[in-house]
């Protein structure tokens, strides 16, 4: 039997994880989604158009590639019916988890309320609603996007759950629709979605046991995982490899090869720790040259230098077999990079990430720069300072870089 193969991003996700799987899906008869929900997001720039996916995995681009939302995601059908309205023809090309968890607008209600309420200790969140549509899902109160066959009954179990939480939905200021609005509405998803709703589990198996080639497609990053992210400052699922076995049905014996997507810098979104990030001109100008602002908000993320030490982590966390090195282009220009070996902690010096990472102080190596990588697709054709470069990310972390990203353009990729 076949295995899977899975990216998984290294970082705190907006690595370029679309960009891979759009470039290696070419290869794959079925790529999968299998957790988080439209918080995420992936861009991929083909021919000069610029494609933004938050829930449909990045095989839609291909007419030939069968693409799964597995049972981990969380589905806010209003987004996805408004992404699946860019693509024709989909049925037979997209299937969506009947156990799969729907997103619905109070959820992002409640998650937009309880940030606001949380003043300077807001985690940051999206405000989409993931981590209270995870909450119901993991205290059973929730609904799968199977029950929008049923929409009645659905608008009735709604209903009650409505009554139920009053109080707490009145002191959050968080909107009920009508009965009859909610019924129309549901009615309106199923009229839509119902033809690609299936047990997906059954939909992997079989492309398997078929020796078809399967592709899982993370989302996020390894350092939000909810267990073993930054934690609060975290996403509300697990975002390491292990994540695409619970969230699609597989056993760990079923996954194949590994590959973790890191940037060449780092980035993150919201708040948190992050110790290499660089408040200063080189942070500013990665930012501008990366176009570092979020797909799902918009949001300008946080730019910093390589870290090695908590890429080395959450590489071990994945089992990670090679890496796609992403936007390597982004640093043309600067005279000198770094990389963090290590960090200060606590009057140490540390080659692991601490629980505690905002105590920690990253100690640098200071890497000669270059001119330009942009477009070169050979590794040979590299200039040295960018491939001494890659090469101590390698001896750091312990793990080869098997592809390097030099543009934007799928096809501005170096395979090694």
């Amino acid at each position: 039997m076949r295995k899977a193969d899975l990216v998984v991003g290294v970082q705190w996700g907006d690595e370029g994880k679309g960009k891979i799987v759009d470039m290696l899906g070419l290869n794959y008869d079925m790529i999968c989604r299998s957790q988080g929900g439209h918080n995420a997001g992936h861009t991929i720039w083909v021919d000069g158009v610029r494609y933004a996916l938050h829930l449909v995995p990045s095989g839609i681009l291909h007419k030939n590639i069968v693409n799964i939302i597995g049972n981990g995601v969380v589905v806010c059908p209003e987004v996805l019916i408004t992404e699946m309205a860019q693509f024709d023809n989909l049925e037979g090309r997209l299937y969506i988890s009947d156990k799969a968890h729907l997103n619905l607008s109070y959820n992002s209600q409640v998650d937009q309320a309880k940030e606001r309420l949380k003043g300077e200790k807001a985690i940051g969140t999206t405000g989409k609603g993931i981590g209270p549509t995870y909450a119901d899902k993991i205290s059973r109160s929730g609904h799968r996007v199977g029950e929008l066959l049923e929409p009645e009954r659905l608008c009735d179990a709604l209903m009650h759950d409505f009554e139920t939480n009053k109080p707490v939905f009145d002191a959050l200021g968080v909107k009920i629709p009508e009965e009859n609005e909610l019924l129309e509405e549901l009615k309106r998803y199923k009229e839509v979605l119902a033809p690609f709703i299936a047990n997906t589990t059954n939909l992997v198996w079989k492309a398997l046991d078929e020796d078809k080639k399967v592709l899982l497609e993370g989302a996020q990053g390894t350092l939000l995982d909810i267990d073993h992210g930054t934690y609060p400052y975290v996403t509300s699922s697990n975002t390491i490899s292990a994540g695409a076995c619970t969230g699609l049905g597989l056993n760990p014996k079923e996954i194949g090869k590994v590959i973790g997507v890191i940037k060449a810098y780092t980035t993150r979104v919201g708040h948190g720790p992050f110790p290499t990030e660089d408040k200063g001109t080189n942070g500013d100008k990665m930012c501008e040259i990366g176009k570092e602002f979020g797909t799902t908000t918009g949001r300008r993320r946080r730019c910093g230098w390589f870290d090695a030490v908590s890429v080395k982590y959450a590489s071990r966390l994945d089992g990670v077999d090679t890496y796609a090195l992403m936007k390597l282009d982004v640093l043309d220009g600067f005279e000198v990079v770094k990389i963090c070996k290590a960090y200060q902690y606590n009057g140490e010096t540390i080659d692991y990430v601490p629980t505690d990472l905002e105590n920690a102080t990253p100690i640098y190596e200071e890497l000669a720069g270059w001119d330009s990588v942009k477009g070169i697709s050979r590794y040979e054709d590299l200039p040295a300072n960018a491939r001494a470069y890659i090469e101590r990310i390698e001896e750091l972390t312990g793990v080869k870089v098997g592809y390097i990203s030099t543009s934007p353009e799928r096809s501005d990729t170096i395979i090694r």
